[in-house]
């Protein structure tokens, strides 16, 4: 039975760390939504949806497995909803696990068919994140390090670096 799942988040901007994710689940799944929300709750996103959309479109084009989607509302109910069986998430470090912990047992008491799989980023990238990207790049700091050349011209546009 194909296994299909789902790597949510706003993804402003998508990084390496976040590649290296998509990568390594791809080899696991049949097929791997990366689902851009559009509902970003709290937080003041510095790309729109459909630049965030293009940025990890361009970044992942090369993994067949894999497709890039927008979605608002319950990750859980667009799982459900596309037939995608686990929610993919990411712990950088044990600062993460505590919200993501709480975030899977909601979702588990939502929707009892979905699993929550956390996967931990290669070493490298272990400490990266879009907001300190858009940190360190918003204080004129080389990012290219951690973001495809693309991503990182379109932060240096901008924020009008050069």
């Amino acid at each position: 039975m194909p296994v299909a799942a789902m790597y949510p988040g706003t993804f402003d901007p998508i990084t390496l760390g976040h590649e290296d994710l998509v990568r390594r689940s791809s080899a696991l799944f049949d097929r791997v939504v990366v689902a851009i929300a559009s509902d970003t709750g709290s937080k003041t996103p510095l790309f729109s949806v459909e630049e965030r959309l293009e940025m990890a479109r361009t970044a992942l084009s090369d993994i067949d497995n894999v497709e890039v989607r927008r979605y608002a509302g319950l990750t859980v109910d667009f799982a459900r909803d596309n037939g995608l069986r686990v929610i993919l998430r990411g712990l950088r470090a044990v600062s993460d696990f505590e919200y993501e912990f709480q975030l899977a047992t909601m979702n588990r008491h939502l929707v009892d068919d979905v699993e929550t799989l956390f996967l931990t980023p290669d070493e490298r990238y272990n400490f990266l994140s879009s907001t300190l990207v858009r940190e360190v790049a918003q204080l004129g700091g080389d990012i290219s390090g951690f973001v495809s050349p693309d991503v990182n011209a379109a932060l240096k546009e901008r924020l009008g670096n050069s």
